[in-house]
């Protein structure tokens, strides 16, 4: 009898795949304010563009050692666990924003991508210390 590896095992390496939601709120919530302030509309419209083509492009990979971003295919930034102190999804309820600690700094996203692989990636190689 042989025994299939789980496919979210800390041994393999995981890419989350892009989530829109965040972007196309924010696009959407710009129609309904452009007739109240056409500024703040075409600003909360931009930004959500941005998001939209930051989550086109970026992509995260969990590997058993590190968390790496990618663009299209270059790697941008890697970040060891064992420099990680603690993460938190802030705002559960509505993740829109994710966040950790290493050792010298704080770095934090918005949740461009599936936020439960995301949170189950992070629970299984960089335990939270609450």
């Amino acid at each position: 009898m042989t025994t299939t590896a789980d496919s979210t095992a800390p041994t393999n390496t995981i890419e989350l795949a892009p989530s829109y939601a965040l972007p196309v709120v924010l696009v959407l919530a710009a129609v309904p304010l452009l007739f109240v302030q056409k500024w703040a509309s075409l600003s909360v419209s931009l930004f959500g563009l941005f998001l939209m083509y930051q989550a086109a492009t970026l992509r995260l990979q969990f590997t058993p050692t590190d968390l790496d971003i990618y663009r299209m295919s270059k790697l941008i930034r890697r970040f060891p666990y064992r420099e990680w102190q603690n993460w938190r999804i802030l705002w559960p309820a509505v993740p829109i924003w994710f966040y950790f600690k290493e050792i010298n700094s704080i770095h934090s996203f918005p949740i461009l991508f599936d936020r439960k692989m995301l949170q189950t990636c992070l629970e299984q190689r960089c335990p939270r210390q609450d």
